[in-house]
């Protein structure tokens, strides 16, 4: 069971989290929506510069944004399928 008191997050001021969270949200809707480049190129003064950009491991993006929500309280654990008991 998730405890808010003893997570890694623990501490953090809930705005602090909020922002994180709506960054971390914002990463995945650029990385999966292609909005995001990978590699630029650009020119300085002393020469030509390239950039590369690795996209982040989107399972591991979608654990951060639980870790974030379930620190926040917005998203708990995720309700157990209700069974029928026929007697």
């Amino acid at each position: 069971m998730y405890n808010p008191t003893t997570s890694i997050l623990a501490g953090r001021p809930t705005a602090q989290l909020q922002a994180d969270l709506a960054a971390a949200q914002q990463a995945y809707i650029d990385l999966t929506t292609g909005a995001k480049g990978v590699s630029f190129s650009y020119t300085q003064g002393d020469g030509a510069k390239s950039v590369t950009y690795t996209p982040a491991n989107l399972p591991s993006l979608v654990a951060l944004i639980k870790q974030l929500q379930a620190q926040l309280g917005i998203v708990t654990r995720p309700r157990r399928p209700v069974r029928f008991w026929y007697r």
